[in-house]
């Protein structure tokens, strides 16, 4: 699988920001994507990572991992770009003071950069 993964995205009151991404056609996709991530020590130990894909075919599907609402505000991101077959992951490591409505925008920022990363790499 071409799972890419940009750690050190984003700091805020603690807690740390990552995103990482790849193809995948349906939700078995997604699940094995997430699956190679957890692979990681260190993604497995992170407190949420919120996915979300948008398939050529078949419903989208997201997963907000205990962090309600970043599921979906990743797939409008994935909507609104157009981007079909690639899910993308927005890992957060809890730093111990709680981000209110600014972990929306950070999630936001996450997708963002993934990509302008992305478009870079391709």
């Amino acid at each position: 699988m071409a799972l890419r993964v940009l750690t050190g995205v984003l700091n805020d009151r603690g807690s740390k920001y990552a995103v990482s991404g790849g193809p995948a056609r349906d939700r078995a996709g997604a699940e094995a994507l997430r699956a190679e991530l957890l692979r990681r020590k260190k993604f497995a130990k992170a407190t949420h990572n919120s996915w979300a894909l948008l398939p050529s075919s078949g419903d989208p599907v997201k997963a907000d991992d205990s962090e309600a609402g970043a599921g979906m505000v990743i797939l409008r991101m994935l909507e609104r770009e157009g981007l079909h077959d690639h899910m993308v992951i927005v890992t957060r490591w809890f730093g111990g003071t709680h981000l209110g409505g600014d972990r929306f925008r950070h999630v936001q920022d996450c997708v963002r950069h993934y990509l302008a990363q992305r478009g870079a790499g391709d």
